[in-house]
């Protein structure tokens, strides 16, 4: 309850957590281990959610792996499913794209509705609904925008069904940021302002500002600079009230450019800067391509253009991007990059990266991005 009211990673969460682990390790030193079998499951579980949820990629990589060690002991297949989406979940937050799939498609193939469900009781969550929440974003990370968009559909359909608030929350609140990346801004729209509804008749400032934060985003890539920055200043503050920091780095970003739209050139550096900083410290990393991107684009919407400068971003975020396997990341930059060749005259070059890119998509040639590639690539290749 903790959880979905104060928020994962508020103090009160971090209290609870702290007061049964203790509980239990009190009990174990008198030679009285708990008869429930899913106690330290529990403990430990919490300790990761709080690290998170007020992200710390190396502590919520150990906890996931601590989990997973003493589950693979287990004779019930409970833990090891909820371990697999734990480390799935993790990975991919730090940008170990394939091995966080691999962990969150064995959760998923280990999932059985009649034996798992229940566990949503102990563990705040339904854990497929978990699972198809961030697999789909790592989906749209290497380059499958249908697959995710289906993963995302799923997600929704199957937490309806469950009738579980928190659950329904949990989905709204991540499966949204999918439909962010995948272009989908009316859906997304549409599931953030149902949050918002369903958060405060929960009484969940968490999930509210969650929600808020999306309503932000989805202002800003619609070309609503101004609202962006009235929507995600307050929704940022109230998010990090909470003691929550993950998704921060993507939100900054994306206030950072509605500054950059606006002229307003020093916040726009600052909350550029506050993303790289936050996603370098907490090691956030399915994020890092897309913050050097964005820093590019920033470097050219100043009062003074720096193209040398928006021109290493891009490469920086090139690098990212092919280090993780981000497709989807990769494409964005390319498209970033050869308008900049474009403009510098380097015509043919920006063709052959555009084309490199967008030539290895197989799927979702009918999102955003792949139809502005596919545009910006007919215009390279007619000039």
């Amino acid at each position: 309850m903790l959880m979905h009211v104060k928020g994962y990673g508020a103090p009160e969460t971090k209290v609870a957590a702290n007061h049964a682990r203790s509980l239990i390790e009190i009990a174990e030193a008198l030679g009285e281990p708990p008869e429930d079998p899913l106690l330290l499951f529990s403990v430990l579980y919490g300790f990761w959610v709080v690290n998170v949820a007020a992200f710390n990629g190396d502590a919520a990589r150990e906890l996931a792996a601590q989990f997973l060690a003493l589950a693979e002991g287990q004779r019930t297949t409970g833990p090891l499913m909820l371990a697999h989406r734990m480390m799935g979940m993790t990975m991919m937050s730090t940008g170990d794209l394939a091995d966080g799939r691999a962990h969150l498609d064995r959760a998923l193939a280990l999932y059985d509705p009649a034996e798992h469900r229940a566990l949503a009781t102990r563990f705040g969550t339904d854990a497929r609904i978990a699972i198809l929440e961030w697999r789909s974003r790592t989906l749209w990370l290497q380059g499958y925008p249908d697959a995710a968009l289906k993963d995302v559909d799923d997600s929704f359909r199957g937490a309806r069904e469950i009738g579980q608030a928190a659950t329904l929350m949990h989905a709204l609140a991540h499966s949204t940021a999918s439909l962010i990346l995948c272009g989908d801004y009316s859906a997304a729209s549409v599931r953030a302002q149902e949050l918002v509804v369903l958060a405060e008749e929960k009484g969940s400032l968490y999930w509210k500002a969650n929600a808020m934060m999306w309503q932000g985003c989805v202002s800003g890539l619609s070309g609503r600079a101004a609202e962006a920055i009235e929507i995600l200043t307050p929704a940022l503050a109230a998010y990090r009230s909470t003691g929550a920091t993950f998704y921060t780095p993507f939100v900054s970003l994306h206030l950072a450019c509605a500054c950059a739209e606006l002229g307003q050139a020093r916040d726009a550096l600052h909350h550029i800067d506050e993303a790289m900083t936050t996603a370098a410290k907490t090691k956030e990393k399915w994020v890092e391509a897309e913050i050097h991107r964005s820093a590019g684009e920033i470097a050219l919407m100043l009062p003074e253009p720096d193209a040398t400068e928006a021109g290493a971003c891009f490469e920086r975020a090139l690098v990212v991007a092919r280090e993780q396997k981000a497709k989807s990341w990769e494409l964005r930059t390319a498209m970033s990059l050869a308008r900049l060749w474009r403009d510098q005259g380097k015509q043919q070059a920006a063709h052959d990266l555009l084309a490199s890119a967008y030539g290895w998509f197989t799927e979702g040639f009918d999102t955003l991005d792949l139809k502005e590639a596919k545009a910006l690539l007919d215009r390279l290749g007619s000039a």
